[in-house]
């Protein structure tokens, strides 16, 4: 951008720093993401701009919170304005005016979250009671996609228009976009599918990988005036041990063969789908376990502080979530005694700082009676507002945690052991 150094020729690579193991985890890491807009300290939580806007942030608030990087997604970009108007515009960057790292999603979850007719969060427990059913769709919600060896035909949730994603039209959608990391198109599945739907779904993934693979190779040798982009894949396989394992080797068989060969690999890997969150950990682990030690690993969808703990200690080095700021707009704050609501009547006398901790300026600055009056008014201001305090405090917390682990498995385990004991002190 204008007013920003140009970005960089260098490729997107990965160093990686202290080594962390811990009883009963597959042990974490710090590292240094380079990209060709900076580097992202590792391990950090990146923000969504789902439609190239951290909702109800500027791109300056945004960088005020800490962040290093902001995620937007290639589902919702296609659809409105278009990939071609990012293009045109040199970039997510340039369009929305953030001069960090980005990234994008495939589509996949849009397509398969809105398509199967599940919530827009895929939920981390299919329920005590429920049996695994490849039909089933929210009561009151129909299916809008359909899945085929070549690719997904859905429906638009704007308009109702039939629009089509394959491997390669992910990868050009995103190549349009010009994110520094993007990843491959890959097949979501829930708690709800059966054993036999996910291991079809496994290998459908990892052949429409290649097919990314190919695609990619393709895009960077015709696209050589725009910066280089990563690309990477996308670990499915929901909560069985095998399908996780078979689903990493397939990836990285593949984007070893494919460097071998004088091509590009995959630059790091996402590790998605449906993760049960008792089990969140030990699925986290079979997959790093098998992932090469000097590629990046990004964990799609947490953001609750016992799961970034439990995700950083079994070797997550990135992670994303529309939490904090969904949370923000129905009014919610995290502080480090847990989640507060402040619409709730008890706060309209209330003329404390929104959070003495002070995790953000706005923290400080305003008063929790005056957040309560913005949201009983319907005033957007209240939604910025807890929009930065959240930001600010899940970037804050994966800093802590980043310094704690550098510091050693003592220091982590004190920091972790302090900071559990009074965020979770009221449940």
């Amino acid at each position: 951008m204008s007013d920003h150094a140009p970005p960089s020729t260098r490729p997107t690579t990965f160093d990686v720093g202290e080594r962390m193991v811990l009883d009963g985890t597959s042990g974490g890491r710090t590292g240094v993401i380079h990209t060709p807009h900076g580097d992202i300290a590792t391990p950090a939580f990146i923000p969504v701009g789902t439609k190239a806007t951290v909702k109800t942030l500027t791109p300056d608030q945004v960088r005020s919170t800490g962040a290093q990087a902001v995620l937007a997604n290639a589902y919702h970009l296609y659809l409105q304005p278009g990939h071609g108007v990012l293009d045109d515009a040199g970039g997510l960057g340039e369009f929305m005016r953030w001069s960090g790292p980005t990234y994008t999603d495939s589509g996949g979850f849009q397509v398969m979250s809105l398509g199967v007719g599940f919530k827009k969060v895929i939920e981390m427990s299919a329920g005590a009671a429920a049996k695994p059913d490849d039909s089933a769709t929210n009561k009151n919600q129909g299916r809008l996609a359909k899945v085929d060896e070549d690719g997904v035909t859905f429906t638009s949730h704007l308009d109702g228009s039939r629009h089509r994603f394959t491997p390669e039209v992910s990868m050009q959608i995103q190549h349009g976009l010009g994110a520094d990391i993007i990843f491959a198109f890959d097949e979501l599945t829930t708690l709800m599918n059966t054993r036999t739907y996910q291991e079809r779904s496994v290998e459908r993934t990892r052949r429409w990988a290649q097919r990314c693979l190919d695609e990619h190779e393709r895009l960077s040798l015709e696209r050589t005036h725009r910066p280089g982009q990563s690309l990477w894949g996308v670990v499915q396989g929901a909560q069985f041990e095998d399908l996780r394992r078979q689903a990493v080797r397939g990836l990285v068989e593949m984007s070893d063969r494919a460097e071998a060969e004088g091509r590009r690999g995959f630059g790091g890997y996402g590790i998605g789908g449906a993760l049960e969150k008792e089990n969140l950990g030990t699925i986290v682990g079979w997959c790093t376990e098998e992932l090469p030690e000097d590629r990046p690993r990004h964990l799609l969808g947490i953001s609750e502080p016992d799961d970034i703990f439990t995700a950083v200690e079994n070797g997550a080095d990135t992670f994303d979530c529309v939490a904090p700021t969904r949370l923000a707009r129905h009014g919610g704050i995290y502080t480090l005694d847990g989640r507060v609501n402040m619409t709730r009547a008890q706060f309209r006398h209330d003329h404390s700082p929104l959070d003495p901790n002070g995790f953000s300026e706005v923290s400080l600055e305003y008063s929790r009676a005056y957040i309560h009056h913005l949201f009983k008014a319907k005033e957007f201001l209240g939604q910025t507002l807890l929009t930065l305090h959240n930001l600010a405090f899940v970037v804050r917390l994966v800093d802590d945690v980043r310094a704690a682990m550098a510091a050693g498995p003592d220091a982590y385990l004190a920091y972790k052991t302090e900071f559990m004991g009074r965020y979770y002190a009221g449940r």
